[in-house]
């Protein structure tokens, strides 16, 4: 029993062919809006590519760039057969394409919905790459004089200002790597050398942040240096007293930052995809419509059109039993190709007989 059958008159197949023509023109549209997301979302990560470890974090922007490419192809092709199938003559040609084409726009409708799903299961790699990215970034920002490193203490001073954050998790990141270069030290300085020596790896280590950790809405002005040292400051508690520095890391804002544009890109492809959807199961029912006024011979009269011509577990049956059938196949042929005893039999030339022939008399 066919599922959702609909009976179709000329005029309404004649209407649903237009309607659809108009959608996969939609679509098309719907195609540049999903490759322009991706292009957006590329550049956005692009932008910070310094404080990002290499990783999988351009899997979802390139899916959508792809995904958007084959939207505008599949939809433009659809919108020149629903067009040709507002005539029975023309749809005669676009007769065995329509069922291969509405599997295909199945299979990349899917894609649609595993690119909107990877929005919202990207965060963990973003994460992961936040977090060692701007640990490298933040351990080469005194490295001003070395080739490749240069430009990190400028990216990280902007990226903290932009952003409003300190740090990779928080500006005590800043407390554990000497982030000030040795060419400005004194190294004449009783105070300096005694905090090299003060630990094992022999760095410059201060309960300081850089000018970039500031917060200018402070009334107070700026402390970065000493900032445990409750007595280097007037009226100053750094335990109680909220501080006049970002408290936020890096890592938590850049993340929230990129959360709020896939999720919303993520919401963009799932309507995209609804969409898509529905524009497909028009398509079917106008493939059935067409198909079955060609079988009854009438052009003008009614034909049913359906979603499935079986019930769901019929189909499903259908379509397993034909891929058990193909594996047969493939070991039935294998196993009769191995044990059959006329392969690679070589023939035996036993001569040429000479038959003497009769000639049949001739009608007198």
């Amino acid at each position: 029993m066919a599922v959702l059958r609909v009976k179709f008159t000329k005029t309404k197949r004649d209407k649903l062919a237009q309607i659809l023509w108009i959608l996969n023109w939609v679509s098309v549209v719907s195609g540049i809006i999903l490759f322009s997301l991706g292009l957006f979302l590329k550049i956005e990560i692009k932008k910070r590519n310094e404080v990002m470890a290499k990783g999988d974090v351009n899997s979802v922007p390139n899916m959508l760039l792809s995904v958007g490419v084959i939207a505008c192809i599949i939809n433009f092709l659809g919108g020149k057969i629903c067009y040709d199938c507002s005539d029975a003559s023309k749809f005669s040609r676009w007769k065995l394409v329509m069922l291969p084409y509405i599997v295909c726009t199945f299979c990349f409708t899917f894609c649609i919905l595993v690119g909107a799903l990877m929005c919202y299961t990207m965060r963990n790699e973003l994460e992961e790459s936040l977090y060692l990215g701007l640990r490298d970034a933040i351990k080469f920002y005194k490295d001003t004089d070395i080739p490749g490193r240069c430009f990190l203490k400028k990216t990280v001073d902007m990226l903290q200002i932009g952003f409003k954050c300190c740090g990779n998790n928080g500006f005590r990141d800043w407390f554990e790597i000497q982030w000030v270069s040795a060419r400005y030290l004194n190294m004449a300085s009783k105070e300096v050398l005694d905090r090299l020596k003060s630990n094992v790896d022999g760095k410059f280590l201060v309960d300081g942040v850089p000018f970039s950790c500031c917060n200018p809405s402070s009334p107070r002005p700026c402390i970065q240096y000493q900032l445990t040292n409750n007595s280097a400051h007037y009226n100053y508690d750094f335990l109680t007293e909220e501080l006049n520095i970002w408290v936020k890391g890096c890592r938590e804002a850049l993340l929230d930052y990129y959360t709020a544009i896939m999720r919303s890109i993520g919401i963009a492809a799932l309507l995209i995809w609804l969409f898509e959807l529905s524009v497909l199961i028009g398509v079917r029912y106008l493939q059935t419509a067409m198909k079955n006024v060609l079988l009854l011979g009438d052009l003008e009269g009614e034909s049913d059109g359906w979603l499935l011509e079986n019930s769901f577990v019929e189909t499903a049956k259908y379509n397993i039993s034909i891929i058990k059938n193909l594996g047969k196949a493939n070991q039935i042929s294998t196993v009769s190709g191995m044990n059959d005893p006329n392969i690679d039999v070589q023939n035996t030339n036993c001569g040429k007989t000479n038959v003497t022939t009769k000639s049949i008399p001739a009608a007198s």
